[in-house]
């Protein structure tokens, strides 16, 4: 028997407490109609027996306390709400046990903006992990020391776990379901919860907002100008000139401000400009990449599918369903 402990903290968002309690006990009941015995001792788990939740809209019941669990083989850490700094400053009473498990050999998993509430703890230096991709900016700039992974649906490192944003930890839930039990017994809750089960990125889902949280007054100026200016052809040199700042310079301080080069960032706000068009219009590929700037068909399609992990066709079939029709 595998014991599972999903964490209640304060300011938790409910479908993150209770769709892992769902997805767990659901396949417990699938090996049991296989003639299996259940595998999993499901408990939510906090520092106190009632958690009230989204302003005591929920009240959540604790099945046991974090001082009467000695030892679990899997630890959940919900997504929280709110400001993530005050969530973790509400939540700091769980963070010791969160590592003495950790270390008594239990795995730990976040889902979505728990991956805050993971780092807090300390165990993810050093490490992989994912979050909601709104949410990046945020995370780099409170945990430097973690290497954020970009667009991924599932981290894993260790025996630390992390999922992508909001419903994308069901992917997780998925994968750790497979791991601990079977493919067939996945592929089964994959079926049941109408979840795609193979999808390993949110990069479709990504709006990028030119990450402006910094206090680089000349690397501002330069954003903005390509954010205002995509149609075009800009040059390095170019946005170099327009801040009479020397290339290597320039360069240096572009990527530390904004964690991406300056050919990354003209390339991701062309394809979030394209993203918006192939959605709220009937244009073709080739009218929405010479719109975006782009001449050459092959370039465009390259860049768009490393950015988005779909095709502009793709992306268009998906998101602008009067295209289609």
């Amino acid at each position: 028997m595998k014991n599972v402990s999903i964490l209640v903290p304060e300011t938790a968002v409910i479908e993150a407490v209770a769709d892992p309690h769902y997805m767990f006990k659901a396949v417990n009941q699938f090996l049991q109609v296989a003639g299996k015995e259940p595998l999993f001792n499901v408990q939510l788990v906090g520092l106190s027996k009632e958690i009230k939740l989204d302003n005591c809209v929920f009240s959540v019941h604790t099945d046991a306390l974090l001082k009467d669990v000695k030892k679990t083989d899997l630890i959940f850490i919900p997504a929280v709400s709110g400001n993530m700094e005050k969530a973790i400053e509400l939540n700091k009473g769980l963070l010791p046990w969160i590592v003495e498990q950790y270390n008594n050999g239990s795995e730990v998993a976040s889902l979505c903006v728990g991956a805050f509430l993971l780092a807090a703890t300390g165990l993810l230096k050093g490490k992989k992990c994912s979050t909601h991709w709104n949410m990046t900016n945020d995370f780099r700039t409170m945990f430097p020391e973690v290497e954020l992974v970009d667009g991924s649906i599932i981290t894993e490192e260790q025996g630390i776990y992390s999922s992508g944003g909001a419903t994308s930890y069901w992917n997780l839930l998925l994968y750790l379901v497979e791991k601990y039990t079977d493919r067939d017994t996945a592929i089964l809750a994959s079926k049941y919860f109408a979840i795609d089960i193979d999808r390993d990125s949110q990069s479709s889902f990504m709006m990028f907002q030119g990450q402006k949280e910094h206090e680089d007054a000349e690397i501002i100026t330069t954003q903005e100008f390509i954010e205002n200016n995509y149609q075009e052809k800009i040059t390095v040199d170019e946005l170099a000139d327009m801040v009479a700042v020397g290339r290597r310079s320039f360069e240096r301080r572009f990527k530390k401000a904004t964690n991406n080069t300056v050919v990354e960032y003209i390339q991701r706000v062309k394809i979030e400009a394209a993203k918006r068009k192939f959605e709220s219009s009937l244009k073709n590929i080739n009218q929405v990449m010479y719109d975006v700037g782009y001449t050459d068909t092959k370039a465009f399609r390259t860049v768009f599918k490393k950015i988005t992990g779909l095709t502009p066709i793709e992306y268009r079939n998906k998101y602008n369903k009067p295209a289609v029709n």
